[in-house]
């Protein structure tokens, strides 16, 4: 009787802590998610999602201390989210310029970030100012895997049926059907069909 007390309480007060999150949330959307942890959606621009996509997982590390974080920070920005993506707890992805486009049935592990942009420049002269120029898409295809703690940096394509292990960092593209890791994260493994 306990535990399943204190399962509802738990479920009672993620649900108030969606909501919150929900409420503060001020970009354009389309479509819509299915919201298992809080999701904080923010910007100028649009974050659109297709047909059976979760965000959030349970039970699962930052359930209850963390939220998904998605942001089109600009009129121009968007972030696209395909069919029957499930995407888990402490979630990142910023648009600041382009597009972060997700693929359908992707799985997406805890405390994954991915960004379009550097956010400022290099030279102490240009770092509180961003250059849409150096702004570069990010595109991840169908039945993507990634690990948990992965992150995934402007510019970078990952095909089709990957896999990319935890913890990598992702700076450049990867090919369809293969495991992918390390700083900076490089092909593995062929995936045999």
């Amino acid at each position: 009787m306990i535990s399943a007390l204190a399962s509802h309480m738990t479920h009672l007060l993620q649900w108030i802590r969606v909501s919150f999150y929900s409420a503060l949330s001020t970009a354009r959307c389309h479509g819509r998610a299915q919201k298992i942890q809080p999701v904080l959606i923010l910007g100028a621009g649009i974050v659109e999602f297709e047909e059976n996509v979760r965000l959030g997982y349970f039970p699962s590390p930052f359930f209850m201390s963390g939220y998904i974080h998605l942001e089109s920070r600009n009129k121009a920005a968007r972030i696209a989210i395909g069919e029957g993506t499930h995407i888990n707890n402490n979630f990142v992805a910023i648009a600041e310029h382009t597009v972060i486009k997700i693929g359908k049935r992707c799985a997406i592990g805890t405390n994954v970030e991915i960004l379009d942009s550097d956010f400022h420049g290099i030279r102490v002269s240009d770092r509180n100012t961003s250059n849409p120029q150096n702004a570069k898409p990010v595109v991840i295809g169908d039945d993507v895997f990634i690990g948990s703690n992965v992150k995934i940096m402007k510019g970078v394509v990952i095909g089709s049926g990957s896999v990319i292990a935890n913890s990598s960092i992702v700076v450049g593209a990867i090919p369809s059907g293969v495991i992918a890791g390390g700083n900076p994260a490089r092909v593995l493994k062929v995936i045999e069909q």
